[in-house]
């Protein structure tokens, strides 16, 4: 007899507001969400800012309380991984060696940190940041006063920079690229969030690779050791008391790809959530997806992702498909000013100023054949919206309209059917 068990593996951002939809569309059947973290689910952008900064606490994340689960009817299984899928039976084997069917199987499994290949990492004073119980051992260590090396340039490891920074530490960011935020942000608009850290005391090692993490024993041996510093390619040494490893993260699609899943850098899916499965979805980082909006498959990292694809691919699930297709859109705190960035870089884009961003506001359009690609903006987010508007409308945009400042961004939006606004055609505002 088949299941009408709808069963969420992954108890994240994106498994938790998947269960949560289902609820919300009128799905009345059974719904389990199964996690390996003991925690219920929680968003994980705070970890590296108000958590770390001791503003929050990391009970603040939670999605929802464990017991407004069960009033929701969801049974919420922490603390168990799940080890196989059988789609032939409709079943998923569980480390405590349970086994779970389902009707409908969404996979929400999420992602990793990517270790630094090399070195020790099982040093004292080493973190990665990706849980809740990793955010609770690195706050213990940023001590006012200690120096910190954060390896990784992008944006976890400049969000730990700032929070460090601001918390009394001496801050290194060691990136092995020439440039910060190389697969987020066009090199001139990252130099600005370069420029945004030095400002705040924040040292920078760019195009410099990490060789050794180097440690003491504190007189118990080897158990107790600790790093003191990091070894550069170059044969320098940068002293530190707490090291961050923030290279990225590495989707979790082993489980699908046991079950014969599609997969290429993440879980690939179509613009609804299926998988190449038959009765098994995927939803937030593990997906490679087709956005289309962008016209090609696209693997994301952000808030906005995880709970907006998984609303989408839970509706998905128990009624008539509808594509998810949004604009990209990304946020980060740092050193006080809100970066927020919607659409996707492209090479060969042009870059477009409107404002200075070392009056604290600014934005920067990633301009290609006369059309915004991709918009960036600082302590400017209420202007986001209308980035977006032109970035789905794809409309021509002039340079010289676009970087006037007297132009407001909304009116350019609001002519987003007219063929092109040009320096000459666009009213003055």
């Amino acid at each position: 007899m088949s299941s009408s068990r709808i069963l969420i593996i992954g108890a994240g951002q994106a498994g938790g507001r998947a269960a949560e939809a289902l609820r919300v569309a009128g799905f009345t059947g059974p719904v389990t969400l199964v996690g390996d973290e003991m925690e219920p689910p929680y968003e994980r952008p705070a970890l590296s800012k108000e958590v770390l900064l001791g503003a929050a606490a990391p009970e603040s994340t939670y999605i929802h309380p464990r017991e407004q689960w069960r009033a929701k009817d969801v049974e919420l299984i922490c603390g168990v991984r799940a080890e196989a899928i059988a789609p032939g039976s409709r079943s998923v084997m569980f480390s405590d060696g349970t086994r779970l069917d389902y009707g409908q199987l969404i996979l929400a499994t999420g992602s990793r940190v990517r270790p630094l290949i090399g070195v020790d990492d099982t040093l004292g004073g080493v973190h990665y940041l990706r849980t809740i119980d990793d955010a609770k051992r690195l706050t213990r260590d940023l001590v006012p006063g200690k120096r910190v090396v954060v390896i990784g340039g992008g944006f976890i490891g400049l969000e730990v920079a700032s929070s460090a920074s601001k918390l009394g530490l001496s801050v290194t960011v060691v990136e092995r690229q020439p440039a910060l935020l190389e697969r987020a942000l066009p090199a001139d608009i990252a130099a600005a969030v370069e420029r945004l850290h030095r400002e705040q005391g924040v040292e920078f090692r760019l195009g410099a690779g990490v060789s050794a993490l180097v440690g003491s024993a504190n007189g118990n041996g080897n158990a107790n050791r600790r790093v003191t510093a990091v070894g550069l390619s170059d044969g320098a040494e940068l002293p530190a008391d707490v090291v961050v490893i923030g290279i990225g993260i590495i989707p979790n699609t082993e489980i699908a790809e046991g079950a014969g899943a599609e997969s290429a850098d993440g879980v690939v899916t179509d613009e609804f959530g299926r998988t190449s499965v038959e009765g098994v979805w995927a939803a937030g980082d593990v997906t490679s997806h087709y956005n289309p909006l962008l016209g090609r498959r696209v693997r994301l990292e952000s808030w906005q992702n995880a709970q907006n694809q998984a609303i989408a691919v839970a509706k998905n699930v128990i009624g008539p498909p509808v594509a998810y297709a949004e604009v990209p859109w990304f946020w980060s705190d740092q050193h006080g000013v809100n970066i927020q960035m919607v659409g996707m870089a492209q090479p060969g884009a042009v870059t477009v100023w409107r404002g200075d961003p070392a009056s604290g506001r600014a934005m920067a359009f990633s301009v290609v054949d006369a059309r915004i690609v991709c918009a960036t903006a600082f302590n400017a987010g209420g202007e986001i919206r209308f980035a977006r508007k032109l970035i789905e409308s794809h409309t021509p945009v002039d340079a010289g309209v676009l970087s006037d400042a007297s132009r407001k961004l909304k009116d350019l939006a609001g002519r987003a059917d007219r063929p092109i606004a040009t320096h000459d055609a666009a009213a003055a505002v």
